[in-house]
């Protein structure tokens, strides 16, 4: 009884109950034949394979001479993916990744823009798939990869080992010398857009500033939220769609803010991407906040949706009312109100506003007539979701992290603050705050008394002659300030060969590569909908279990399948899951890449 509650997923005294009423009847005591055992596959151990990785003279794991005799001889293009019966590989559960990896293009995209690489035992399949799955399994850097046994790390690219951490540097040099990094990132885009091209109606848009901490190079300076002071580094503005996954990203030449870039590069790769006559919202924070650019995005057909910047009356509580709906498949609850206002060039838009049970109130703008007001309510209090994306990026991605310390050649000409004119701004703005002192001071003055002023105590007219004194110096710096421009060349600052930026080929590549991770992640994560009653909460924390977990793989070449059988999770609720998503997997009958088997994914005692 307690075995059958457990498996239709109710309690033992619901059993009970049922066979005392007469609607179960319990099972026949008469014995059943007992099944012919499954005869038994010559798995090799995890001990076994250990000591064959180690006991290989020519290093740990490698037993594919021939295979790379011939590459170096120019005769193999790339070591052709090869599998045997394994029991209990560690990380195996990244290959029930490998479908939706596929189906967001990686592989393909790739093959198209780079062709192959030079001749080799590792070529640009195993590339692109060592890097994908050391993001999914959270490797990452490529010297982390050190930490793990190579040769169980090869089973998984299906190959004798994993490619070593300089062989995986040399590749990506590889890659980046053939200049197509951008072209990657673009093929990528425009596969993603056509995929899901309902997902591209809301686009959220924000600015991530990777920090340099090196000493080696001058950068140009960038504030850095997460340490609230400006920082040396490069800033890449995200493009998330609906459900905020990543569809492209740009990197500012230099110090470049959110508008100079929407309309020099973003808006018109949202245009080629969205077609020309569909309109899209733009959902970004207040660092876009333009109103004369709102007009104009407005007539090319880009509706914003922002919060409202500066300060506001209240609006009266009565106003208010309380608005319940289902938005993206959620019930939400907000105390909305909403007026059609005037910005500062007169343009009229739609303000929102939220009262919270504190009493505070958020504004938002939006340009947007047809969209309902708790739809775009929901709309900007959700932009958190692409904050969380970038926070689970740093942590779980690394995406900050630098695979390459080269610097290329900046732009000479490019114009930055005059210091000499910044250093003559500070001095008048300390001149100002000391005349302002005196002054108070003199508020303060008693008559026929002194007060004390630094280190002396002044009488009232020798503190009128200390102000004029600051006041004839504020007159001498504000005419030499007048005189020096407000931005220089920066050749005329820095030596030529100092005015550079970081590579950025090597940085784009690693980072299209783990943006492709995220997405298939999160097409898995859409799976687990029926399978986890808290799939929004748990569903990535759960796929980190089931890539990390261990599973036996069995090849039949006969019947053309790789069977990928996983022992279990810690749970059994978790083991359920982990059931119901192999079953979504192998509805998609995907044949692991440079061979003709086909992946089927179980869970052993579970699913056969």
């Amino acid at each position: 009884m307690r075995a059958t509650a457990a498996e239709v997923g109710v309690s033992e005294g619901t059993i009970r109950n049922a066979v005392k009423q007469g609607r179960l009847t319990r099972e026949s005591t008469v014995p059943r034949p007992t099944p012919a055992p499954e005869p038994e596959l010559d798995l090799r151990s995890p001990g076994a394979r250990a000591a064959e990785d180690q006991a290989c003279e020519s290093g740990v794991a490698v037993k594919r001479n021939l295979d790379r005799a011939l590459a170096r001889m120019g005769q193999l293009s790339e070591a052709p993916p090869e599998f045997q019966a394994v029991e209990a590989v560690p990380g195996a559960g990244v290959l029930l990744a490998l479908p939706a990896l596929m189906h967001e293009g990686l592989l393909e995209v790739g093959q198209k823009v780079y062709g192959r690489l030079k001749s080799g035992f590792f070529g640009l399949r195993s590339i692109l798939l060592t890097f994908a799955f050391m993001a999914l399994l959270r490797i990452r850097t490529p010297e982390q990869i050190t930490g793990h046994a190579p040769g169980e790390l090869g089973m998984l690219i299906g190959l004798d080992r994993a490619p070593e951490v300089k062989t995986l540097r040399r590749k990506l040099s590889e890659l980046g010398d053939r200049g197509r990094a951008r072209t990657f990132a673009k093929n990528l885009t425009e596969r993603w857009a056509k995929a899901a091209p309902e997902e591209l109606g809301v686009l959220y848009i924000d600015g991530h500033v990777r920090p340099y901490n090196g000493r080696t190079h001058t950068l140009p300076k960038l504030h850095v939220q997460q340490r609230g002071r400006p920082m040396p580094g490069t800033k890449d503005f995200h493009v998330n769609d609906r459900r905020f996954d990543p569809v492209f990203f740009v990197t500012a030449p230099a110090t470049e803010g959110m508008l100079d870039m929407l309309d020099s590069t973003m808006l018109p790769e949202i245009r080629r991407l969205v077609g020309s006559d569909r309109r899209v919202t733009l959902s970004f924070d207040r660092e876009g906040w333009s109103p004369e650019r709102f007009a104009i995005w407005k007539l090319k057909g880009f509706d914003v949706l922002t919060y409202r910047k500066g300060k506001q009356s209240r609006w009266q509580e009565r106003f208010f009312e309380e608005m319940k709906g289902t938005v993206d498949g959620r019930t939400v609850t907000y105390r909305l109100s909403e007026r059609e206002v005037k910005l500062s060039n007169g343009l009229k838009v739609r303000e929102i506003r939220r009262l919270t049970d504190t009493g505070h109130q958020t504004a938002i703008i939006t340009t947007d007539g047809e969209r309902p007001t708790l739809e775009a309510a929901h709309t900007m209090f959700g932009r958190w979701g692409q904050e969380n994306f970038f926070r689970y990026m740093e942590q779980e991605f690394d995406l900050n992290h630098l695979c390459t310390n080269a610097v290329e050649p900046a732009d000479p000409d490019r114009l930055v603050t005059s210091p000499e004119r910044k250093a003559l701004e500070k001095k008048r703005a300390v001149a100002r705050a000391a005349r302002t002192r005196l002054i108070d001071k003199c508020l303060d003055l008693v008559p026929d008394k002194k007060v004390r002023v630094g280190k002396k105590y002044l009488d009232e007219e020798q503190i009128d002659a200390e102000i004029l004194k600051h006041e004839a110096k504020i007159e001498r710096l504000t005419a030499s300030i007048v005189d020096l421009p407000k931005k220089v060349p920066i050749h005329t600052l820095l030596d030529p060969e100092k005015i550079v930026k970081l590579e950025r080929e090597r940085k784009v590549i690693v980072d299209v590569i783990k943006l492709t991770a995220y997405r298939a992640e999160s097409a898995l994560t859409r799976f687990l909908d029926p399978l986890l009653a808290r799939h929004a909460e748990e569903g990535r924390r759960f796929l980190q279990s089931v890539f990390k977990a261990t599973a036996d793989m069995l090849p039949d070449v006969e019947a053309g399948q790789l069977t990928v059988r996983f022992h279990g999770l810690a749970t059994p609720r978790a083991t359920r899951a982990l059931a119901g998503l192999c079953a979504c997997v192998n509805e998609k009958e995907v044949c692991y890449p440079g061979t003709n088997l086909r992946l089927h994914f179980e869970v052993a005692g579970l699913q056969k």
